[in-house]
């Protein structure tokens, strides 16, 4: 299985990304984890003015083994335009344990614990076509985030 989503970066990451790059006052975030949602995708709505700790259109997924939501580790950016950051090389690998249950997006955050509601929620993506996944117990799901800055 696998799907291919565009990223909402919500208000709150791009406040941060012209906060960190023009206004010298936000502090920059060095580290970077991806957390799952749960589905299933028809109740799955992602808005621009979703933050950690308020988001009403989806639901963290936690049903998996690590300690904590997974560090994303990126490449160095691409000079080219667009400039592309990516983990492809490194992807994140949540090992699902318990009932297991749908896993229906991904998105990406400042802050690592699990059903956690603080730190800067940058961006979400509702998995699209072929959408929501069925997961179980020792399934492992690896997920790769790209993100792009193009000059025009």
């Amino acid at each position: 299985w696998e799907a291919d989503s565009k990223n909402l970066v919500v208000t709150a990451g791009l406040q941060y990304m012209a906060g960190t790059s023009l206004d010298g006052v936000t502090t920059r975030v060095t580290t970077w984890y991806l957390g799952l949602i749960t589905g299933p995708g028809s109740g799955t709505t992602i808005i621009a003015a979703n933050t950690m700790s308020s988001h009403a259109g989806w639901t963290e997924y936690v049903n998996y083994s690590n300690a904590n939501r997974v560090t994303a580790t990126f490449a160095v950016a691409t000079t080219a335009t667009p400039s592309v950051v990516t983990n492809t090389a490194s992807p994140a690998v949540f090992n699902i344990n318990g009932a297991g249950g749908v896993v229906a997006g991904a998105f990406l955050t400042s802050a690592n614990d699990k059903s956690g509601v603080t730190g800067t929620l940058f961006s979400a993506a509702d998995f699209g076509s072929p959408g929501d996944r069925t997961v179980v117990n020792g399934d492992t799901l690896s997920v790769t985030y790209t993100f792009s800055l193009a000059a025009a």
